[in-house]
């Protein structure tokens, strides 16, 4: 992954990309549960046109028995549905500097939907894992050409997190069957996990006996800071708190207006790494810290919902700030380090406001 140069723009590359992706709203933070036209998006290659009738999910390698399913056969198996906050790996990308090139995002590349489908683990029962198996690869029915390969996507999760009791083989999303856009017909949602590891149009599990060395593992997802380096790989979620810009918003900037008085705050917190325990608010730019009133979460595997009270008589602009610390002893850093694909980068939100007569009128 190559990086912009000093006071680099947006690269016609990068555009490509932002214009077939998209984040989730922020003032969508408000909602529990995401619509699915306002959860974040990232495709990698393009969005496969699958008959559903001709669909079949392999389920082969080191397993007692091979499995070959249609989607009937899937749906008729015991159903979990499950709310699931699922964070792009590369949310706060383009605030690095330098800018890693690639999918330019800021802080929007996060969404939680009501996943339906089967367990992964009680299929792996029912084919049986075998004793030398080491790792679970999960492989979609898109493809493209990364690192000059031609390749389906494909990623793999060790055994253990495979078997994670709530990682599903899901079929709908909020109520109704998938969009393609989300994995049509049935894609892996792993709770916990950045992403990239939550594989869409999925058409094969193989247990392995061996690591996968394959692209999306091997190469890409890696804290690395040269491309010399193996790096490390990128697995669960760091901590982070976001807040519902209050107020209304300049159209270029997204800087916020509002009127003096008191303001309630509020805003969603997650972690892959442990329930969020506390959540901090700051009106000086990160200076001084309160604590937030922290809400109940939908599920183990969703954002947790805050608020907090901002009483504010002065006129002027203020920079609000939101960090989020979990069970783990996690917290979010005011500023995250580099690294070269531009992953995990979950610095506090800022956001600039000021306060004076509010032009909507309230």
């Amino acid at each position: 992954m190559a990086e912009a140069g000093p006071g680099g723009g947006i690269t016609r590359e990068e555009l490509q990309l932002a214009a077939r992706n998209h984040g989730t709203p922020l003032e969508a933070l408000a909602s529990e549960i995401t619509p699915v036209g306002l959860h974040y998006l990232l495709t990698h290659y393009d969005v496969p046109a699958i008959d559903p009738e001709a669909w079949r999910l392999r389920v082969e390698g080191e397993v007692e028995r091979e499995l070959e399913l249609s989607l009937d056969e899937l749906r008729r198996r015991p159903a979990h549905t499950i709310p699931v906050t699922i964070e792009c790996a590369g949310n706060g990308r383009a605030q690095l500097d330098p800018r890693p090139l690639s999918q330019p995002w800021l802080v929007e590349a996060v969404g939680t939907a009501e996943w339906k489908g089967v367990s992964l683990r009680e299929l792996l029962d029912e084919a049986g894992v075998g004793h030398d198996a080491v790792e679970v690869l999960l492989s979609g029915l898109d493809r493209g050409v990364e690192g000059g390969v031609a390749q389906a996507y494909e990623r793999s999760l060790p055994l253990a997190d495979a078997l994670g009791e709530e990682v599903l083989l899901a079929y709908e999303m909020n109520g109704d069957p998938l969009p393609p856009q989300h994995g049509f017909p049935v894609r892996v949602v792993v709770p916990g996990w950045y992403g990239m590891t939550s594989v869409k149009w999925l058409g094969r599990i193989t247990v392995l006996a061996e690591p996968f060395d394959g692209y999306q593992n091997s190469w890409a997802y890696r804290f690395r800071q040269s491309k010399d380096e193996d790096g490390e790989p990128v697995t669960r979620i760091q901590p982070r708190a976001l807040m519902v810009p209050p107020g209304v918003p300049d159209f270029m900037s997204r800087e916020r207006h509002l009127s003096p008085g008191e303001h309630e705050l509020r805003g969603r917190a997650w972690s892959g790494w442990g329930p969020i325990e506390l959540v901090e608010v700051s009106a000086d730019g990160g200076q001084t810290w309160a604590d937030a009133e922290l809400g109940a979460q939908p599920g183990t595997a969703a954002w947790r919902p805050w608020s907090w009270r901002w009483p504010v008589d002065s006129e002027g602009t203020y920079e609000l700030c939101c960090r989020a610390h979990d069970a783990a002893g996690n917290v979010q850093p005011l500023e995250a380090p580099w690294n070269l694909g531009g992953y995990a980068n979950n610095a506090v939100q800022r956001v600039v406001v000021h306060v004076g007569t509010d032009p909507a009128g309230d």
